[in-house]
Formats: C-alpha cells, structure tokens, sequence
C-alpha cells in the first residue's frame, strides 16, 4: 500500500506528517529545555503556548496522515483541511514565546541601566 507506485501521493502525505511530527517533537524538546534556562517566562502565556503546541502537534502531521489515507485522482483527502490550522497554532506558539523572550530581555536590560 505504501510502497506501490501508484500511491506516490499517499508516500508523500506520509512521509509529511513523519517530518512533521519528529520536528514538532524537538520543538517540544527544546520549549521545555527553555523553561529550565529562563523560568521567568511570562506564567500568565504557559497554558496558551503549551495548547497551542499541542495542538499544532496533533494537527499538523494528523493532517498529513488523514490527507494520504484516502486520496482524490493524485490530490491529497480531505483530512488535509486541517494542516492549515495546525500550522497557524504552531505560528501563535512561536509569536508567544517570541514576546515573552522580548519581555525578559526588556527587563533586563533596563535592570542594567538603574
């Protein structure tokens, strides 16, 4: 099924989603790597991020692996629908955690001014 020739566009949903996946698991790796370094990440955006990740976790590569299942004459199904989602998560994750960085060094910088 994965291998025949006639499916490359089931071969090419699946290996998206592997892709995804492993690099939606570093990601994961790394934010939680970060939260030992700086723990004064702002705590009122955690849940939000930690949600956000998750969910673009699910979504993203379940996109990709829905979309390959069943297939439409070379075009991927129609659980493709909801990469676009995942990804916008994963971009409201990544602008959280950009602020909160921006935050913490904004006030360290103006500690070191006083």
């Amino acid at each position: 099924m994965y291998l025949d020739v006639s499916n490359s566009t089931r071969r090419l949903m699946w290996t998206l989603a592997h892709a995804h996946g492993t690099l939606l698991g570093m990601v994961h790796v790394i934010f939680g790597l970060s939260l030992q370094v700086l723990p004064e990440l702002d705590s009122h955006r955690l849940p939000l991020i930690s949600f956000s990740l998750i969910g673009a976790s699910v979504l993203l590569p379940g996109g990709f692996l829905l979309g390959g299942i069943a297939f439409y004459s070379g075009d991927p199904g129609l659980g493709i629908a909801v990469v676009p989602v995942g990804a916008t998560l994963l971009l409201l994750a990544v602008l959280l955690i950009a602020r909160s960085i921006s935050t913490i060094v904004s006030k360290s910088s103006s500690q070191k001014k006083q």
